[in-house]
């Protein structure tokens, strides 16, 4: 979260930078305020810092402390937020499977606000399809042009930052591009974002709001499920992804109709005959 602040300052307001910038001297101090105590020790108002907050990719001020104490504490484990080494096998387990709920559950909070109109609007009469990621974001950019292809449009994963690189370079008026990431804080996938757009290319993010990526992006998927993945391994993240890409991906064919469901058909029956 502090890296995230510091990244941020150039692009925050005034008033929100003096916010960031007291936190950034105060960590600690910050984390034990209240909201109205910390506004009095700033000498700012209280929307100001949830709009700081809301920059920062938290929900609000108890998600920004929250965060905030992760970057701060040293973690007893690097395997998972909620397991900790005293943890029965049992345990664990449930702790694991109870976050991913959580996750998919608050993914679908979130859908009913989400561009899924627009952005299939965006893809119908694209030339090409490409998904974007990095780590665990290029694994579920795979499995979503796994999915994509079979509607019938040409479809590739790019995972790595000079495929990336190149590709937005490349990049044309009808192309599509859909940029996968947790934290949305790569700045060279937002270079070629920036690259892409310049070149005409339609961009689409799927990240933290207010992130480098959502900021060079023509349409944004603001996708938080509170998985700290400076610190920990993506795991119930990489799930809302992949729910995420399935329902973008069942939309889409809805709207492509009959062509569609006959290359699906097609493409299932493909494999019976192999």
């Amino acid at each position: 979260m502090l890296k995230r602040i510091d990244e941020l300052r150039d692009s925050l307001s005034p008033a929100e930078r003096r916010v960031a910038e007291w936190v950034l001297a105060h960590p600690r101090e910050a984390l034990a305020s209240t909201l109205a105590e910390l506004a009095r020790k700033i000498g700012t108002s209280e929307p100001t810092i949830v709009r700081f907050c809301r920059r920062t990719g938290a929900s609000g001020y108890s998600d920004m402390k929250l965060r905030l104490a992760e970057a701060l504490s040293r973690p007893a484990s690097y395997l998972h937020r909620d397991v900790a080494p005293g943890d029965s096998v049992g345990d664990a387990v449930m702790k694991v499977m109870d976050r991913s709920v959580h996750a998919i559950l608050t993914m679908r909070d979130l859908a009913p606000n989400l561009p899924f109109e627009d952005a299939v609007a965006a893809m119908r009469g694209a030339r090409q399809w490409v998904f974007c990621g990095l780590g665990a974001s290029g694994d579920v950019a795979r499995d979503a042009c796994q999915k994509f292809f079979r509607l019938g449009v040409p479809s590739s994963a790019q995972t790595d930052t000079p495929s990336i690189l190149q590709t937005a370079a490349v990049s044309g008026r009808e192309d599509v591009l859909l940029m996968i990431s947790h934290s949305g804080r790569w700045q060279d996938v937002a270079r070629a974002q920036r690259q892409a757009r310049e070149n005409g290319a339609y961009v689409i993010a799927f990240t933290q709001p207010g992130s480098p990526m959502a900021g060079e992006a023509s349409l944004c998927f603001e996708c938080e499920v509170g998985e700290d993945a400076s610190i920990y391994t993506p795991m119930s993240s990489r799930l809302a992804q992949l729910a995420l890409m399935d329902a973008l991906q069942v939309a889409l064919a809805l709207a492509l109709g009959e062509s569609a469901n006959r290359n699906l058909q097609r493409s299932k029956q493909a494999l019976g005959a192999a």
